[in-house]
């Protein structure tokens, strides 16, 4: 199988397929990995990182989206370093590996290919469970970006424990990018559908049950792909960025459409509020992918995020455009730091762009989600034609500075979660640390950077026994939370 997808690659010609991001088809261990440098002795736990690794060859046109779901993870303990990568083992994985063979076609296929196979959100469409990571009460959850199961992953040897439903009470599906409130325990997460009324939204207790469940009414079948979270509020996004049911049956793809001239809304809701309670504010028309941190500051919601003002192609394409360059234009983010308050007494918003660099995949300090922070570790984007992460930059939103570390020529990593040091002092008190692939090499390490120091070199790099393709998102997993 790893010659035909390969040759497969070859002769489409798709970049998602080749070099950085080639698939890796062997699941391996390795311990006491070499380390440049020296590892903290106060770093003890994992890294994990999501992405996507087709199993077999794809159907039709293959978007970097629809591969199979893949974890790689690094874990620390004593200055020492394992290594294993292994697949969400998904219920569709399953029945692709019972049939030898890829069953669905994605993004970029015919939707009439696929009818015949389980539907995902009202979408035939497969769950790969391929996009973010979260530990949340002893457990580590792989899920999907258009709203799938919760896998449950033993954090350790990364095994597929199956499907998450909270003792039966989670009866709806998830968006991967659920929130975690590490003080309170709890785990804030959305669904949303094509059938009325288009939004729900819930909480996880500590206990291993949805405390929490409503459904919140929107003019129409939104895509949204994130939310925010306060000490007592979230903040559900109501975007222009739309599912158009008649031209998805004229056209047979699941193609969004972006409404430039409707408002963004944001539902700002008390963490166990109803439909009722919803105060929604209206913004500048843009897509949000990613979220950074929020909080309450006075009569105010602030909610930092990276925003995009236009997520649709930006150039026009030549007649008779191959596959490949629709998709490219297609995946483009350009997306910038943006800052919203929305005043809870007045109803008014207020929104401003933080800075004028492309960046995304914005990560934090997980301690402090939902309370006030200053510091963002955003990955900078190569403005070539794929999506690659060329540099780490360090966001100080009090001061008004940044600092850069870029990964060198030909190299390109991944989200970086922040590690905090034993016994810190300040939010940026820690480490950064991060996968990264050479792509002429062929060959991956991880880096470790003091998070105070980001211009300096790594104080490790750990090598890596195979190489790990580019992909999603991660998170770090600290030892005392591992074994609690």
């Amino acid at each position: 199988m790893k010659n035909d997808v390969m040759n497969y690659a070859l002769e489409a010609a798709n970049p998602y397929l080749l070099g950085a991001y080639a698939p890796v088809f062997e699941e391996v261990v390795e311990s006491n990995l070499k380390v440049i440098g020296e590892i903290p002795k106060d770093i003890n736990g994992v890294y994990v990182r999501n992405g996507p690794n087709p199993k077999f060859e794809p159907k039709g046109h293959y978007h970097w989206f629809d591969g199979d779901g893949m974890l790689h993870a690094v874990h620390i303990e004593n200055g020492k370093a394992t290594y294993r990568n292994r697949w969400v083992r998904t219920k569709n994985l399953g029945r692709e590996e019972a049939a030898g063979e890829s069953l669905w076609q994605g993004l970029m296929g015919k939707l009439a290919a696929n009818m015949h196979l389980p539907f995902n959100r009202g979408v035939p469409l497969k769950d790969t469970a391929n996009t973010a990571v979260a530990f949340h009460d002893g457990k580590l959850l792989a899920g999907w970006y258009m709203c799938g199961d919760l896998y449950e992953i033993d954090p350790i040897t990364l095994e597929t424990k199956g499907v998450q439903d909270y003792n039966g009470t989670l009866t709806s599906k998830a968006m991967a990018h659920v929130k975690v409130d590490e003080h309170a325990n709890e785990m804030m997460f959305f669904d949303y559908e094509l059938t009325q009324p288009y939004l729900a939204y819930g909480v996880i207790n500590g206990n291993g049950n949805v405390k929490h469940f409503t459904k919140i009414p929107t003019p129409g079948p939104r895509i949204p792909h994130d939310l925010g979270i306060t000490e007592n509020y979230s903040i559900l996004m109501d975007l222009p960025l739309i599912y158009d049911l008649q031209l998805m049956m004229k056209i047979g793809r699941a193609i969004p459409v972006f409404k430039k001239d409707m408002p963004s809304r944001f539902g700002v809701i008390p963490r166990f509020g109803g439909p009722e309670d919803v105060k929604w504010f209206e913004a500048n028309p843009c897509y949000i992918y990613h979220t950074i941190n929020a909080w309450e500051e006075g009569d105010e919601i602030v909610m930092d995020c990276c925003v995009n003002d236009d997520p649709t192609p930006q150039k026009e394409l030549p007649k008779g455009a191959s596959a490949v360059e629709k998709l490219n234009e297609y995946l483009r983010l350009k997306a910038y730091m943006h800052r919203y308050r929305f005043n809870l007494k007045t109803g008014e918003t207020k929104e401003y762009r933080l800075d004028d660099l492309v960046t995304e995949f914005p990560l934090m300090n997980s301690q402090y989600l939902g309370r006030q922070s200053r510091y963002a570790y955003n990955q900078r984007f190569d403005l070539s034609q794929t999506l690659r992460f060329d540099a780490i930059v360090k966001y100080d939103t009090e001061a008004d500075t940044t600092q850069t570390y870029a990964y060198g020529k030909n190299k390109f990593g991944s989200e970086s979660p922040f590690i905090p040091r034993e016994n810190a002092q300040s939010e940026d008190d820690g480490y950064v640390i991060s996968f990264v692939t050479d792509a002429v090499e062929g060959t991956s390490e991880v880096v470790i950077l003091d998070a105070q120091n980001m211009n300096q070199e790594p104080l490790a790099r750990i090598e890596l026994p195979q190489r790990v393709p580019l992909g999603f998102h991660g998170c770090w997993v600290n030892g005392d939370r591992l074994f609690s």
